[in-house]
């Protein structure tokens, strides 16, 4: 039987901690199902990257990756209705068998759904976290360094640079 996992994250914009976290799922599971979350937003401080631009970022990068592994990507908009929020990731989804999660309300719904979640090792943290990549990309200081080549390339693609910092003033 296939063993599929469920990762879900914000991805905004996908860098080098989601890239090492999806090396440690695939080495644990025969298929990823790549959940975008909060598909639906974009354009703020915040959410500057469309869904399709996450796809693209993930999608790239982890294909320049060496995953053997299966990955399916799916964009999944906020429901903002927690007590249905498991069933609606499920019938966007294909089957899924765990959750990888370290947000503490997305453990608790799938938890509570019966679904069995694990949590996940954080890297180089105090970098590698979207707050502190957007800080840089408005400031203008190093953020490549902290992300796949591919999304360096997406980001320039889109005028992403030009994006976040107009969106910040």
């Amino acid at each position: 039987m296939t063993t599929r996992g469920l990762l879900i994250g914000r991805f905004q914009p996908f860098h080098n901690g989601h890239a090492r976290l999806v090396r440690e799922i695939v080495d644990a599971v025969d298929e990823l199902v790549f959940g975008i979350g909060s598909a639906g937003d974009s354009h703020t401080i915040t959410n500057p990257f469309t869904a399709g631009e996450r796809i693209m970022m993930a999608t790239k990068s982890i294909e320049s990756m060496p995953v053997d592994t299966t990955v399916y990507t799916v964009p999944i908009e906020d429901l903002n209705r927690n007590a249905v929020w498991v069933s609606h990731v499920e019938s966007i989804s294909p089957r899924f068998d765990i959750a990888y999660s370290n947000n503490p309300l997305v453990i608790q719904l799938f938890t509570e759904a019966g679904v069995e979640v694990r949590q996940t090792p954080m890297f180089d943290r105090d970098v590698l976290k979207g707050t502190e990549i957007r800080r840089r990309m408005i400031e203008g200081s190093d953020w490549q360094s902290k992300v796949p080549d591919a999304v360096c390339e997406i980001v320039d693609e889109i005028d992403g640079i030009e994006r976040i910092q107009r969106l910040s003033r």
